[in-house]
């Protein structure tokens, strides 16, 4: 497996202004960017549109039809879509995790990412901050160990019961 930069790892889950992607970015790591996929998915109802509502389908089916088929296909998509970016959200994250073990071994990459409180939910928020000073991808690193530890020092409730929990089970 290849071994990411800390930038590139991190710009394949935050923008360039530290907030987080909706679509991971597989185009940093060297995949297909999420801005293609987010144009294909916006062009995906279009193109339906046009393949069903085209005269010659639409001459043979009709309007009932055509609209029902329209709203089958469309929910289809929608499935197909959401489909698409879980996988490509499991992608990065397994493409990314032995860099970023490199980086922050006793991190858990799945914590810093979860929409869920864990202790690690400020990351893209000092992300953010180390990206306004600007600095460079080793003082950004020194700047994100410490900002871990000054989440764990906030959250030291949560680790505790996290790992009690783990013992627990």
């Amino acid at each position: 497996m290849p071994s990411y930069s800390l930038k590139a790892i991190l710009s394949t889950f935050a923008n360039s202004n530290g907030k987080k992607r909706l679509i991971y970015n597989l185009g940093a790591i060297g995949g297909i960017s999420s801005n293609v996929v987010l144009l294909l998915f916006i062009a995906m109802p279009f193109i339906e549109y046009a393949f069903i509502f085209n005269s010659y389908v639409f001459n043979a089916l009709g309007i009932a039809q055509c609209i029902v088929l329209y709203i089958v296909f469309l929910s289809i998509i929608m499935i197909t879509i959401f489909l698409i970016i879980w996988k490509i959200q499991r992608i990065v994250i397994k493409k990314i995790t032995p860099s970023w073990k490199k980086y922050f071994d006793k991190i858990d990459i799945n914590m810093v990412l979860s929409p869920s409180a864990t202790p690690y939910s400020k990351f893209f928020e000092y992300y953010a901050k180390g990206l306004e000073e600007n600095q460079t991808e080793e003082s950004l690193h020194h700047y994100l160990v410490n900002a871990f530890k000054i989440m764990e020092e906030e959250n030291k409730e949560l680790i505790e019961a996290m790992i009690k929990d783990n013992k627990f089970h």
